[in-house]
């Protein structure tokens, strides 16, 4: 009994159904041996193998020639040669005598007129003159006079027309006064053509020269022609 339950492991002789026991084996070697023949025979096989392709696969094609160069003008049909044409010249010699002589024409003296003259021309004028010349050209302008300053016999003129100064706030703040002095430039109408300050307060300066620039004074006569004068003028300003 104790043989019968261990005579498998006691006999090694096992059977897998109805096969022996080294077909298993022998059919694993063959499957080996023709899996290593697909493989190893065509690694062997080198020279049947795709030879891969070259770089030049790759490369550009090489430019196309160039177009071959033109054919060279055809020549030119020569220009048949043109004569001169010989200008006639007033004032050469005659070749052949002439068949009648005419008179010359004499250039009138001095004091002698011609058909068609006017009076005062001269000799070999321009038709349609105008009788005695051209008449000439008027004299320019005369410069503008220099202001002159007022002194001596320049009186100063009288104001005609007076603005007060506005007095600035900002000024006016501080406590600002006092007496700005100006010098103006007055024109032969009478109106102020510039002014600016010879004594400045600065707060003041440009209250004082908006007022003076519109004032108007009486024209400034020099042997009864009207001139323009330099002055000094004051402005004044003083808090309440």
């Amino acid at each position: 009994m104790p043989r019968d339950m261990f005579g498998d492991v006691v006999d090694p002789s096992i059977k897998v159904g109805s096969q022996k026991w080294y077909t298993v084996p022998l059919s694993i070697l063959a499957h080996i041996l023709i899996f290593g023949a697909i493989i190893i025979i065509p690694l062997m096989a080198t020279d049947v193998l795709p030879s891969p392709p070259t770089m030049l696969a790759f490369a550009a094609a090489p430019p196309p020639p160039p177009p071959p160069p033109p054919p060279p003008p055809a020549p030119a049909a020569p220009q048949p040669k043109m004569e001169p044409v010989p200008v006639a010249n007033p004032n050469a010699a005659p070749i052949e005598a002439p068949k009648e002589i005419k008179p010359e024409s004499t250039v009138p003296s001095v004091g002698e007129g011609v058909p068609g003259g006017v009076e005062g021309g001269v000799p070999g004028g321009v038709v349609g003159g105008v009788v005695g010349g051209l008449p000439e050209a008027p004299p320019p302008p005369p410069p503008p006079a220099a202001p002159i300053r007022v002194g001596g016999n320049i009186k100063t003129p009288t104001k005609v027309k007076d603005i007060k100064p506005v007095y600035p706030p900002i000024a006016q703040s501080a406590r600002v006064q006092g007496v700005v002095i100006i010098e103006a430039t007055i024109g032969p109408d009478g109106r102020v053509k510039d002014a600016k300050v010879l004594r400045s307060i600065p707060l003041l300066d440009q209250a004082a020269l908006d007022a003076v620039k519109q004032w108007v004074y009486s024209p400034t006569l020099l042997n009864g022609v009207p001139v323009p004068v330099i002055m000094t003028v004051t402005v004044n300003f003083t808090l309440q």
